[in-house]
């Protein structure tokens, strides 16, 4: 066969010799699919599916996708792995309002994962790299968990490792040195075989980097081993048994708030159920009560018949209840939980400090309003703020409130364990989002600050999934969902604090330091490298 001159031109027309042939498209689609998939993978990991070790592997291979390449492609590469990862975590945000906020939502906290990734890319020429590269993400979320609108720290590593092997540690440093650990242990995999596969192809490697490799892998299973000892769920302050109540609502969806009294009385006849099983032995007597977040969104201040529904309730089981209320209070709207004393009525309350946007308040509500007039139309009144924490003294043990969405947040779980609660209460609303996967990531949350903190953890909730968690982390009862029903159960009570608990913001911000070292780093190698490439 010969190759004719116009053969060769007709070549030449369709495959210019500038144009990116198949070989130069895969090297950029493979990179770009790793990405996505390995963020599926981290999704993968975390709840409802106890499938904790697959962060593992998420890891090692956004690590082999980002190693070496530029801060511009690994922009790019983060921004797909936080596609990955963000979609369908976050997919329960869209169930009643539609996919337009779910979209939004995970474009925007999608720019903090694609930051990251230009972080991880530019550190991952420094030596050591998976040290440098771990505390990089834990810098991203530090970031994530403050900005925009006070921040949005669903999806932190360290929730997805409830059922993990790396969970002590959350008692050592909390949600960042938990996180951390997990990262550094996967960018270490990477490490670890990268080096392996150069070994074999070379029949040599560098023995500082394989050492650096294998103790980012080590470090941290060894970390987590020592840190056992600080879990337990033995008692230090004696024991209370606590009665958690779901009332469940008459039906799933936005219009929650319209079967208000519904929900009301659903807790209340929980509660007298309760009470009467007490009565007739078949249940041993609660020393307290917990309702959850919402359960009397009928101000009970202002309306007669609502706080006598909750007197009755309270007269029946005869101990003390904490009830979860809508409350107006000098023209300001509160979501406040109710310590209500069988004889003597109110007695206490706690106004939820750290609000959710959108849901709670209404950030640029005239720019929404331009946009779309029902969102604003969900949001009528934003909710005020609380300034103190909430510890109710009830029958003799301090309980501490972190309503709902707090239990995300590091800073209000431990200004309750600082302020002396000895148990912690997370009363939750989760029926707007139906059966989705929200409930079951919220539960990982108040698991993760039981270890944190070494409390014991209670979790009513409107509709499911209720819960009683030990300070080990451990459930050891739960409901179903959209069900009524109550649980009761002897609980520790604990008064010590676990190195978190005392350190509080610190390790955070000593990896948000090693970041910024490393990428001070990298910046300053690469300024060296062309100014002497320039001469």
């Amino acid at each position: 066969m010969t190759v004719t001159a116009t053969s060769v031109g007709e070549s030449d027309q369709f495959e210019p010799r500038n144009a990116p042939g198949a070989r130069t498209w895969a090297r950029r689609l493979v990179p770009a699919a790793a990405a996505v998939l390995s963020g599926l993978l981290l999704y993968v990991s975390f709840p409802p599916r106890t499938l904790w070790w697959l962060a593992l592997p998420a890891f090692a291979v956004f690590g082999w996708v980002l190693r070496g390449r530029s801060w511009k492609a690994g922009l790019g590469l983060g921004y797909l792995f936080g596609l990955g990862f963000l979609l369908p975590l976050l997919v329960w945000t869209g169930v009643e309002v539609g996919p337009g906020p779910w979209l939004a939502l995970v474009v925007i906290e999608a720019i903090f994962v694609a930051l990251v990734g230009a972080g991880v890319a530019a550190v991952s020429k420094l030596p050591g790299w998976p040290v440098w590269a771990a505390a990089v993400w834990i810098a991203g979320e530090a970031a994530r968990a403050r900005v925009p609108f006070d921040g949005f720290p669903w999806g932190k590593i360290a929730f997805g490792q409830a059922d993990g092997a790396f969970l002590p540690l959350a008692a050592v440093g909390g949600t960042p040195v938990l996180g951390f650990a997990v990262v550094l242990c996967g960018f270490g995999l990477y490490e670890v075989v990268r080096l392996a596969v150069q070994a074999r192809r070379t029949g040599t490697v560098r023995r500082a980097a394989a050492a650096v490799g294998l103790l980012c892998v080590a470090v941290p299973v060894v970390g987590a081993v020592a840190a056992r000892p600080l879990v337990s769920d033995k008692a230090e302050d004696g024991s209370v048994t606590v009665a958690a109540i779901q009332g469940n609502v008459p039906r799933a969806g936005l219009d929650f708030n319209s079967q208000r009294r519904a929900v009301l009385d659903y807790h209340a006849r929980e509660t007298e159920r309760l009470a009467a099983e007490v009565k007739a032995g078949k249940v041993a007597r609660p020393d307290f009560v917990l309702w959850p977040e919402n359960s009397s969104d009928i101000d009970p201040f202002a309306n007669p018949d609502a706080r006598a529904v909750i007197d009755k309730a309270a007269k029946a089981i005869g101990v003390p209840i904490s009830v979860g209320g809508v409350v107006e209070r000098d023209g300001k709207l509160y979501n406040e939980q109710i310590l209500w004393d069988p004889a003597k009525g109110p007695i206490d309350t706690y106004d939820k400090r750290q609000i959710q946007p959108f849901g709670e308040y209404l950030p640029l509500r005239s720019f929404i309003g331009a946009i779309n007039k029902n969102w604003t139309a969900m949001v009528r009144q934003d909710f005020s703020r609380g300034t103190e924490p909430g510890v109710f003294t009830m029958d003799g043990a301090k309980v501490g409130l972190v309503t709902c969405y707090e239990a995300a947040f590091d800073w209000t779980v431990r200004s309750e364990v600082t302020d002396g609660a000895q148990m912690i209460s997370v009363p939750s609303n989760n029926a707007t989002f139906d059966r989705s996967e929200m409930t079951y990531q919220q539960l990982a949350m108040s698991r993760v600050r039981a270890v944190e903190h070494s409390r014991t953890v209670t979790v009513p909730v409107t509709s499911g999934v209720s819960a009683m968690i030990m300070p080990d982390g451990k459930i050891t009862q739960k409901t179903g969902m959209f069900v009524a029903d109550s649980l009761v159960q002897k609980v520790p009570l604990r008064s010590s604090q676990t190195p978190a608990t005392r350190l509080g913001v610190l390790p955070e911000i000593a990896l948000v330091l090693v970041a910024a070292g490393g990428l001070g780093w990298a910046v300053g190698t690469g300024l060296r490298g062309r100014r002497a490439g320039d001469v």
